[in-house]
């Protein structure tokens, strides 16, 4: 889970060591930009082992959802909606987005394009239509995290007008001794 500084004190106090920070990014739907091909379709049954696959090639294995990490995520908003794009020329499905809204904050709680797909505008597609929908579902604003290091998902949501929260967020980890019985 991502903590925000103040959040981080109990858990570093226990023994936790920080593992990774993150950007957080927030939008004000204000000022959306214009709406772009290819446009995201609704899931079906049969797209969740395109959608797994999808999200094994996009992420290092600690960032990897699979099928049960996607459906927490799914759970963790009131309201969401999952979209994925398809290979034009294969039909395969080769990325999705998962937007979420609680209240009057929306998120773009996960984001994944194929690597042989990347760099075509399917994530820009795909983020700019999840920014609409939040807009239309009344949401006040839109946040997102990404790795320190994802410099192609910060300059992504950089230029659909997400701003960056100076604050930013971590994720800890506990490392558990080797002599504790199981």
């Amino acid at each position: 889970m991502a903590l925000s500084p103040t959040e981080q004190a109990p858990f570093l106090d226990a023994g936790f060591a920080l593992h990774e920070r993150l950007h957080l990014l927030t939008h004000d739907l204000a000022a959306l930009p214009s709406r772009i091909a290819p446009k995201p379709r609704r899931t079906r049954h049969d797209d969740w082992l395109g959608i797994s696959a999808t999200d094994t090639a996009a992420f290092s294995e600690f960032w990897q959802l699979g099928t049960e990490g996607l459906a927490q995520a799914m759970a963790a908003t009131p309201v969401r909606r999952l979209r994925v794009v398809d290979d034009p020329d294969t039909g395969k499905v080769v990325g999705y987005v998962l937007t979420g809204r609680a209240g009057p904050t929306g998120y773009l709680q996960r984001l994944a394009v194929s690597p042989e797909m990347q760099g075509r505008g399917l994530g820009r597609a795909m983020t700019i239509d999840s920014l609409h929908w939040l807009r239309r579902h009344r949401s006040e604003r839109a946040m997102v995290n990404t790795q320190i290091t994802n410099e192609r998902a910060f300059a992504l949501y950089s230029s659909v007008g997400f701003v960056s929260d100076p604050r930013g967020l971590a994720v800890l980890k506990l490392a558990l001794s080797a002599g504790v019985p199981e």
